[in-house]
């Protein structure tokens, strides 16, 4: 399990990551919907994660969610790299009702974020941009290229927690041990 703790002057966080795990997060974000997406991922992705996030909520929920994306991010990089034996690969398409989205991803050590989710406007509180912050924080952070694309879907709830899933799920996927891959890349090193 790794640990980090990051304090600035608008968050601070603490944080522990199993990526291997059975599923369970204790998330105190002080951001209801936020704590429920994390929950969400932590379910799917099967992490055991603690999280403990206290920001400027006063001012608003931005730096709060990036920085907890920045935390994610570098626990997932040091739980991951250097990698071996592990698929690498990883996709899912999650169905919510009306909604369906899909992520693509590559553990590749070459960050990149595609991010085709027509979100606008808030769910309760929270501002539906943030998730494309959360996500471009993890992407970054934690060196993986993903794809997270809504093929169709018009609620916003259920566009959110469903690129959540996707997400959680194909990274599962992409963490698969498979001990014939040795480092799973013609270079010989990730």
């Amino acid at each position: 399990m790794q640990t980090l703790t990051r304090n600035t002057k608008e968050t601070q966080i603490t944080a522990s990551l199993e990526i291997y795990g059975d599923g369970s997060g204790e998330i105190q974000s002080e951001i209801g919907f936020f704590n429920h997406m994390l929950q969400s991922l932590c379910k799917h992705a099967n992490w055991n994660l603690n999280l403990t996030c206290k920001g400027d909520l006063k001012v608003d929920f931005h730096h709060s969610v990036e920085d907890c994306g920045i935390v994610i991010g570098t626990l997932l990089k040091q739980a991951l790299f250097p990698i071996s034996k592990i698929e690498r690969f990883g996709n899912a398409s999650i169905v919510m009702d009306e909604t369906c989205v899909e992520c693509d991803l590559d553990i590749s050590n070459r960050p990149f974020l595609v991010f085709e989710i027509p979100l606008c406007g808030k769910v309760g509180e929270f501002d539906c941009e943030l998730v494309e912050e959360f996500f471009r924080a993890v992407v970054f952070n934690a060196g993986l290229s993903v794809h997270i694309v809504a093929k169709r879907g018009k609620n916003q709830h259920h566009l959110i927690e469903a690129t959540f899933k996707a997400f959680a799920v194909a990274l599962r996927r992409a963490c698969v041990k498979n001990n014939a891959l040795g480092i799973p890349s013609t270079k010989g090193i990730l």
